[in-house]
Formats: C-alpha cells, sequence, structure tokens
C-alpha cells in the first residue's frame, strides 16, 4: 500500500487518521490481459489504484469500430467515472491491455467518509479536476494538430508504450488507421536516419 499512499500524498497530502480509515477499503487484486476492470452496459461501483500494468478507456461506435479514449499507466486511478457519479450504465469500458496490480476500492463506501475527512473529499476533487483537464486537452488535440503532431505528443505522454501495446490501439488513440500510423513512424524513423 506504499504506492497508494505515496500518490495520493502526491496530489494532496491526506492525514495518518484518514489513512488509517480509508486502507481497509482498498483490496490488492489482479487484472489479466483483456481482463475488464469497467464493463459497457454495466453500472460500475468500484475505483481502483492502478499500481502496475496498462489499461485502456475505449467505446464502440455505431459502425462497431474501437476508439480508445484514454491509455492508464500504472500509477493511475481508474473506474467509470460517469457511471459512479450517476449511478446509471457505463458507457466506456476499461480493460487491461497488459497484466496489472490493482487496489480496488467501493466508491460508495469511500465517499461516505468525505464529511469526516475534508482531505480526502479534497484529494477527490483534485483528480477530478486533473481528469477533466485531460479530457479537455484530448478534444483540443484531436480538433487542431494533425495525426504526426498527436503521434509525437503520445510518445511524450506515454514513452514506454509503444513498446507494451499494439499499434491498433496506439491508432485508435490518434484517431486514425494503423495504415496512416504505420506511414507516420517511417516518416520518424527516416528522420532519425
Amino acid at each position: 500500500m506504499n504506492e497508494l499512499k505515496h500518490y495520493f500524498n502526491a496530489i494532496s497530502k491526506l492525514n495518518e487518521s484518514t489513512w488509517d480509515r480509508i486502507v481497509p477499503y482498498f483490496k490488492e487484486e489482479r487484472l489479466q490481459k483483456n481482463e475488464y476492470f469497467a464493463k459497457e452496459n454495466k453500472t460500475a461501483h468500484q475505483i481502483a489504484f492502478l499500481k502496475t500494468g496498462v489499461v485502456r478507456a475505449y467505446f464502440i461506435n455505431k459502425e462497431g469500430k474501437d476508439y480508445n479514449k484514454q491509455f492508464f499507466v500504472g500509477q493511475s486511478i481508474i473506474g467509470a467515472y460517469s457511471s459512479l457519479l450517476t449511478g446509471k450504465t457505463n458507457l466506456i469500458a476499461q480493460q487491461a491491455l497488459t497484466d496489472c496490480v490493482i487496489y480496488t476500492c467501493n466508491y460508495a463506501a469511500l465517499t461516505t467518509l468525505y464529511n469526516e475527512c475534508p482531505d480526502l473529499e479534497r484529494f477527490a476533487r483534485k483528480i477530478a479536476e486533473y481528469y477533466f483537464l485531460e479530457k479537455e486537452k484530448k478534444e483540443i488535440e484531436i480538433v487542431l494538430l494533425d495525426a504526426s503532431q498527436r503521434y509525437v505528443l503520445f510518445k511524450k505522454e506515454f514513452p514506454t508504450l509503444e513498446q507494451l501495446i499494439t499499434q491498433f490501439h496506439i491508432a485508435s488513440y490518434l484517431g486514425i488507421s494503423a495504415t496512416q500510423l504505420s506511414r507516420i513512424r517511417k516518416q520518424f524513423a527516416s528522420k532519425k536516419s
């Protein structure tokens, strides 16, 4: 649990008394590659701290095509946030792309501590703010940047991910075809030579 504590405190320091309250809520589990943490059309009840591994958040459009909305690389928080907040079924699945170690927690149980632990509520607000900014950034990038520029940003944001996941998933995240990604990668490779 040291990684969990370090991660939380780096975002917003929690009191030791708060730690004593929340640690029992978290349970270490493993997600195998291709296993789901959050399924589409199911109501979410848990969040998790992703200790190690890679998880993708994605949806499938009307034509049946996957669109990778986000990658979570350990260490980060995962969960179907919209479903958790609204109690409605989840639209965006979260699937392990590698074997993962996670610490799961019942979201509703954790939020019952907010009134007694304002430092925990502050942490949750900061996480929500971070993901809002990430969402806005991605929306702007997809509209204002061309595929090559988005690829450069992807490599900066996720420097080791290309070695861990398939090109299909990267292309989906960038909003391009696998063929387009292959051409872009060849262009970058020839510039390095």
